[in-house]
């Protein structure tokens, strides 16, 4: 009486896990994915004109899981004193959120703020004179203020890596 049902039994187990595995191939990101998202977080303008690029085309990025969300500068103003840093915030964001959810943030936390701050100075290499002055001086504020809050994340987010470990 047990083979009778020993035998439908072990089909049926064996069958129910390859049907919930998705196909990997239909969700899985192209490979180079950490190189492209390395690409556009460098400090040259290059690097953030081909972000700027590709986010003003996100559809042709879809299959890489990019994650383009962005509240600009937080609490900050996006504009302080007029000078226009709203893209410089979207970019910083972008670095953050997208190394955050491939849990490499940390090791690239430095790099992402640097490049935020050489956006910052292009910006302000657009000005002259006393304007120029507090450009830089808002620019370095902006930047120390990620150097030093952004510190929590990184530790909350290595505290995170350690605890799943």
């Amino acid at each position: 009486m047990r083979r009778r049902f020993a035998l439908p039994l072990a089909a049926a187990v064996l069958s129910v896990p390859l049907a919930l595995i998705p196909a990997a191939s239909a969700s899985a990101a192209p490979a180079d994915k950490p190189q492209v998202l390395s690409s556009w977080t460098q400090t040259s303008a290059s690097s953030y004109n081909a972000w700027n690029a590709a986010r003003h085309n996100q559809g042709a990025w879809a299959a890489y899981g990019f994650d383009w969300s962005t509240d600009y500068c937080s609490s900050s103003p996006d504009n302080p004193f007029g000078f226009p840093f709203q893209t410089a915030c979207a970019r910083h964001d972008f670095g953050y959120r997208n190394y955050k959810a491939a849990g490499t943030f940390s090791a690239n936390k430095s790099r992402v703020d640097s490049a935020f701050y050489a956006d910052l100075k292009r910006v302000c290499a657009n000005y002259s004179g006393a304007t120029k002055s507090a450009c830089d001086a808002t620019a370095w504020t902006y930047y120390h203020a990620v150097d030093i809050f952004g510190r929590s994340a990184a530790m909350s987010d290595a505290n995170g890596l350690e605890q799943a470990a």
